[in-house]
């Protein structure tokens, strides 16, 4: 007897799945209105050199900045230089106060702001770039902090993936809604950049247990034909959070409330976890026959099943949890010690990276598109619903793979058409933007969808954790990848699309898993994926209709 014949007799989908769902929602609500917040937190409004003797209320077309700032090849006053001698304007004699006409002929002399910056607080009242000047020669340091958050994120991935595996997932989701909440309101209370980059890291670690244990933890208590809906479902809170953090980020404009109002839910998440089911996938995996009984019981009483105490009996959970057992822990070499595992590995870590590069590379960069920052934001958020509905109809249709690829080569090319369009045509730099920013959705919400299929259940989420945390690196690379337009302008798009197109091919050498159960030991593995004569001889798993 297999895991899931017993989740047919207790139903596979029912309330108590869809209750499982909606407790599980929170999380990711969440994690997008963590993992964007920079696009607020760290916004760099408009700024100049704060100069001495400025007079008040200057516009940007003020004279008295023309003779004291110069201009970039755009046309636009600096934001990060000064004259060092004020020049006297067109047909003026204007000079600043107290000032010396200074270099009327040749090059006039610049140099940087050397009393800091005026800030444009229009938009934003505070932002952790304006809090510590994190622009121009710092500007860096900005970026970074995506970077820093992304690269504890990948650490969290793989401390996650692995003790999730050991201890349980319902354990470990308790661990990573503490530590979000109390590093989130340590992050609030940064008093240096030090002290926040430190702390954001720390979240981002944290917050990678809800990334990789919630969607295993769904998955494993529905049956086959349920998993598309729900996964398509669980991928629609997603983009709420997306829209959600424009609404946030345009009520709250000081970063540090912004982030307490982000990181606050976490509370009531803590106490949802009464009523979380763990996996009994997993618990009979571990042997914890008695467990796992309790809970197969709870799944069958919510879902009006007529199965009674000994309707389970203890002789057929004793004989699942037999075959399942784990002999050793699972480690990251359990991932590649056989063909097929490894080759799934292999492919899935270039497939993930392609997927975050490209997403957070489409998602952080907000600006030159005509619209404001909070316009953006939501209609980046609300391309993402057609977006779940595409996923959900191809990968019923089309497979998981062909959806894979499909998608991730609509995001490269939606990134190279973009390079052709001038500047000037900016509703169709928008467009291709937005739809970028679609595909690049699909492609996530299928990554999930798919990964956790291709894994057996004794190592799914250490699976989970290796994929998470490769993607993590490509997340925690992207917004470095935005400097590159220093170089050339064109550089950081070009890098995104080659990255999607790279990993779409990827995607191809992938198995399909449609109309599959969900792999359990990885001889499930190895057999679904051998040549159908060898299949045949090994009695295949069994196929049902999604």
């Amino acid at each position: 007897m297999r895991f899931e014949e017993l989740l047919d007799q207790v139903g596979g989908f029912g309330p108590f799945q869809l209750w499982n769902v909606a407790l599980l929602a929170l999380p990711r609500v969440l994690l997008p209105m963590h993992f964007l917040l920079p696009i607020f937190l760290a916004a760099v409004p408009a700024h100049r050199c704060a100069l001495p003797g400025a007079p008040a209320n200057l516009s940007p077309q003020d004279a008295w900045l023309e003779a004291h700032l110069p201009r970039e090849p755009d046309g636009t006053l600096s934001s990060c230089l000064y004259f060092t001698h004020s020049q006297a304007l067109p047909n003026t004699t204007f000079w600043g106060a107290g000032q010396s006409p200074g270099q009327l002929e040749g090059e006039p002399s610049t140099a940087p702001c050397p009393q800091g910056w005026d800030y444009d607080r229009s938009e934003f009242s505070s932002t952790i770039a304006t809090e510590w000047n994190l622009v121009c020669e710092q500007k860096g340091l900005n970026k970074a902090t995506s970077t820093f958050f992304f690269a504890g994120v990948l650490v969290g991935a793989v401390a996650f993936g692995y003790l999730s595996d050991r201890f349980g997932r319902r354990r470990l989701l308790l661990v990573a809604y503490v530590g979000s909440l109390g590093l989130g309101l340590a992050s609030a209370a940064s008093v240096s950049y030090i002290m926040f980059a430190i702390t954001r890291t720390l979240t981002g670690a944290a917050l990678a247990g809800f990334t990789i244990i919630v969607m295993p933890l769904e998955m494993e208590w529905l049956d086959v034909g349920h998993r598309t809906v729900a996964g398509v479902l669980s991928g629609t809170f997603w983009t709420v959070g997306v829209m959600l953090l424009a609404l946030v980020g345009y009520l709250i404009r000081d970063w540090r409330w912004l982030l307490l109002a982000v990181t606050l839910p976490c509370a009531p998440g803590i106490l949802s976890l009464r009523w979380v089911p763990e996996s009994a996938r997993w618990l009979l995996t571990q042997g914890r026959v008695e467990e796992a009984h309790r809970y197969l019981l709870r799944c069958a009483r919510l879902n009006g099943r007529p199965v009674g105490e000994d309707g389970l009996s203890q002789e057929a959970l004793n004989k699942v949890a037999t075959q399942e057992r784990v002999v050793q822990r699972p480690s990251y070499l359990d991932l590649f010690r056989t063909p097929r595992l490894r080759h799934i590995s292999l492919c899935c870590m270039v497939v993930w990276f392609g997927v975050n590069f490209s997403y957070y590379g489409l998602s952080l960069d907000v600006s030159g598109l005509g619209l404001n920052v909070y316009q953006t934001q939501l209609l980046f958020g609300a391309v993402e619903l057609p977006s779940k509905l595409l996923v959900y109809l191809l990968v019923r249709h089309a497979g998981r793979r062909l959806t894979q690829a499909g998608t991730l080569l609509g995001t490269a090319l939606a990134l190279g058409v973009s390079l052709l369009v001038t500047s000037e045509t900016g509703a169709w730099r928008t467009a291709l933007a937005v739809i970028g920013k679609g595909f690049s959705e699909a492609a996530f919400t299928t990554a999930y969808l798919f990964t956790s299929e291709l894994y057996p259940t004794v190592l799914r989420q250490t699976g989970m954790g290796l994929t998470s945390l490769v993607g993590r690196l490509g997340g925690s690379l992207a917004p470095l990848a935005a400097l590159l337009d220093g170089i050339w302008l064109s550089l950081p798009k070009l890098a995104y699309g080659g990255i999607a197109l790279l990993a779409a091919c990827t995607a191809l050498l992938l198995p399909e898993t449609r109309q599959a159960q969900l792999p359990e030991t990885i001889q499930d593995v190895e057999r679904r994926s051998a040549p159908p004569r060898l299949q045949e001889e090994e009695m295949p798993m069994k196929q049902v209709q999604d």
